[in-house]
């Protein structure tokens, strides 16, 4: 791949515009866009909390487990950018998401199944980790809305799908290892 920025700024998208690899001009709010932008902000999200269970190891050295599996996700995610930027470059692959329904499922074992409603929070991991998973449906929408339009591969669509359910569930082994309780759901109470 020998897209490199040797310059940060070109002022070509100061009209609103931006380049695709094809050479094509869009406007910064075309779904292709969007859903670049999606999965950047996602990207970015994903990284704080990468940064965050790495601060944590040395107190909690088990979110060493969820820090393997979540890292890849990171490389992958910039590659589906690549894949939206650059329609002729694939990179992601079927046994990525393999690998990653794999950790479900062997994380979902180690947390049991769920009873209630959870909320988002118990600590700052859990909730970057909530906060990564509702970027990832942020993320899936905008894909999902530029292949309604434009068909994008179900490598791609299937992929940001996982990774919703794999950071909710990373979300529960988080609060496990760390021994916090989770956060139930409380329905409002009923008027009299």
């Amino acid at each position: 791949m020998g897209y490199r920025l040797s310059k940060i700024y070109t002022r070509t998208g100061d009209d609103g515009q931006t380049g695709l690899s094809d050479g094509r001009r869009v406007n910064k709010s075309h779904p292709r866009i969007e859903a670049i932008g999606a999965l950047d902000e996602f990207n970015s999200q994903l990284g704080l909390l990468l940064a965050q269970l790495q601060n944590e190891l040395t107190t909690t050295p088990q979110l060493h487990a969820v820090l393997e599996v979540l890292a890849p996700c990171q490389h992958r995610i910039f590659d589906m950018g690549g894949e939206l930027a650059m329609p002729e470059y694939q990179a992601l692959h079927a046994d990525e998401i393999i690998r990653i329904e794999t950790a479900i499922d062997a994380w979902n074992v180690l947390v049991g199944p769920l009873k209630e409603f959870i909320l988002p929070g118990g600590s700052i991991l859990i909730a970057q980790a909530h906060i990564c998973r509702s970027s990832a449906r942020n993320a899936e929408r905008r894909c999902q809305a530029l292949h309604s339009s434009e068909a994008l591969r179900s490598e791609m669509l299937e992929y940001i799908n996982r990774l919703s359910d794999l950071l909710f569930v990373a979300a529960r082994l988080i609060a496990q290892h760390q021994d916090c309780p989770e956060i139930h759901w409380q329905a409002a109470a009923k008027p009299l």
